[in-house]
């Protein structure tokens, strides 16, 4: 279930090329209010793992892009808001424990105000649907918003890990 919602880490080059360089077409707003745009992303945050907790699919899946791309856990990407409903329901019908709280968020903003990126800590708990015992996960989450035509902001793509990075070899 996690597997889009915070929707998070992948990491710091994603931060740093995310913001720079993944304005996909949307107009530079000069003199656009970066602080204004972090308050907006992080009250945006703060309603998602409401409707998250809530268990409210349709709620959870509206902060989605109609592009939408969620990715997690090495599981196949969710494509499109659609698809983030329909895993979201899913997700909801199997464990009506789950649980997710954020700690330690903070919002990036692209000097230009057409992109930003959010990053947290996650703490998901749940029951596993197959042996019924409580299940807890500690991970990371980043996502990517954009504003749509209307001018909202939305998730446009999101990253969660809770698997420390491989070693790298030499």
């Amino acid at each position: 279930m996690l597997n889009r919602i915070i929707a998070g880490a992948a990491a710091a080059a994603l931060v740093a090329g995310g913001v720079s360089g993944c304005s996909q077409g949307h107009a530079v707003k000069p003199g656009a209010n970066t602080g204004k745009i972090a308050e907006t992303i992080m009250a945006d945050q703060t309603q998602l793992v409401a409707d998250f907790n809530a268990h409210d699919a349709a709620r959870f899946a509206s902060h989605a892009a109609e592009d939408f791309v969620g990715m997690s856990h090495g599981a196949a990407n969710v494509t499109g808001s659609e698809a983030e409903l329909a895993v979201t329901k899913t997700a909801f019908a199997s464990d009506p424990s789950a649980h997710l709280a954020v700690s330690n968020g903070a919002v990036e903003v692209a000097a230009g105000g057409d992109m930003a990126v959010y990053r947290a800590t996650y703490a998901y708990t749940g029951t596993n649907p197959a042996t019924g015992k409580p299940i807890a996960e500690n991970g990371n989450y980043i996502a990517g918003y954009k504003t749509g035509a209307d001018g909202d902001w939305k998730i446009a793509w999101s990253v969660v890990s809770d698997a420390p990075a491989p070693a790298v070899s030499s």
